[in-house]
């Protein structure tokens, strides 16, 4: 297993103004996450799903943060259909994901609510105009803007993020 040091997710950069041929591919690949965390997680013993690393969520609690992430990029695209200047800024302390007691819930609850809530976004993605998906508002944290396909990019990216932990702990 690589032992590389990792990037924080609040290290990342980030490149803007994707184009609209590319708004097809990404409700795809944000689409397929609940499928993908599942083919990763549903068949793991319990113990190893709630196993607490030394740095870092368990599977569980990555799982569930995902889930709680769902409506900030709903309230996002809210922000674009307003017209907003400015995106909503995430919650950075992840405060509703330390608090939420992930490794108490059921796998099957947690893979349940990740489907229901991304199909919300999915939904509300696939309801859009091309027009609609090159909208521009500034990100808080980014300090530059973003466009709806960026959004995507960005949501499915932080998806890769957390699938990435998962595979860590799970190989660990």
């Amino acid at each position: 297993m690589n032992t590389r040091p990792r990037k924080l997710w609040v290290e990342r950069e980030f490149d803007y103004g994707r184009p609209a041929w590319m708004f097809p591919l990404l409700l795809e690949r944000l689409r397929g996450t609940p499928a993908r965390v599942e083919d990763r997680i549903l068949e793991l013993d319990p113990e190893q799903l709630i196993r607490k690393p030394e740095h870092g969520w368990t599977i569980l609690e990555n799982v569930g943060h995902l889930v709680k992430v769902e409506e900030l990029w709903l309230k996002r695209l809210d922000d674009y259909d307003a017209g907003l200047e400015e995106l909503t800024a995430a919650d950075m302390s992840n405060a509703r994901t330390e608090d939420a007691d992930f490794n108490s819930m059921p796998v099957i609850r947690l893979l349940r609510e990740l489907r229901y809530a991304r199909g919300a976004f999915v939904e509300r993605l696939e309801a859009m105009d091309e027009p609609q998906w090159t909208r521009e508002a500034f990100h808080p944290r980014l300090k530059q803007p973003m466009n709806v396909i960026d959004l995507m990019d960005f949501a499915a990216s932080h998806d890769d993020h957390h699938l990435a932990a998962i595979t860590r702990l799970i190989h660990q």
